[in-house]
């Protein structure tokens, strides 16, 4: 494979630019993944990330109030509240998907990582309520809640609406 090329066996958009090495480790190749995802499976995908993250909010709230009754009227616990955060967030990721099953040969690695960063920087606005004053137990199923929400949003989307990955020795 030429030095600046893509798994694809083809020279990328920022082949021997500044930026080829940080996106090249983080296998940002341009090279669409092959087969690219059934449109009407993501969709379906994205349909099932939104509602089973709502369900399992709604789980994890009935659970928080069933062992720490004390948070029964923690006011984040209102299903309007963190509904509508849950929708915006879940349906970002879900643009996403498609994206990175463009610009990488690896869709599942780049998707994962990417997760589990937005997922952390998600994590700031809970601890920083906790540290105004919020109940700690009110703030761990928050948090909880965010990972869920994770966990389900990238399953539905890369079970149900996978995209292929290049191979390596391709081109």
């Amino acid at each position: 494979m030429p030095e600046h090329a893509s798994p694809a066996g083809r020279p990328g958009p920022v082949a021997g630019t500044f930026l080829e090495p940080l996106l090249g480790r983080l296998h940002i190749d341009f090279v669409p993944a092959d087969p690219q995802l059934s449109w009407a499976r993501w969709a379906l995908a994205s349909v099932v990330a939104v509602v089973g993250s709502l369900a399992a909010d709604a789980a994890l709230v009935a659970a928080g109030k069933a062992v720490f009754p004390g948070i029964a009227d923690f006011p984040h616990f209102a299903f309007q509240d963190y509904a509508k955060l849950t929708v915006v967030g879940v349906v970002i990721a879900c643009v996403g998907w498609p994206v990175v099953t463009r610009v990488s040969s690896r869709p599942r690695w780049v998707f994962l990582r990417a997760a589990v960063a937005v997922t952390v920087v998600l994590l700031l606005p809970d601890v920083y309520i906790w540290v105004q004053g919020e109940s700690a137990r009110g703030v761990v199923v928050l948090m909880v809640m965010h990972l869920a929400i994770a966990v389900v949003t990238y399953n539905a989307l890369v079970r149900i609406a996978p995209a292929g990955e290049v191979p390596a020795d391709r081109g």
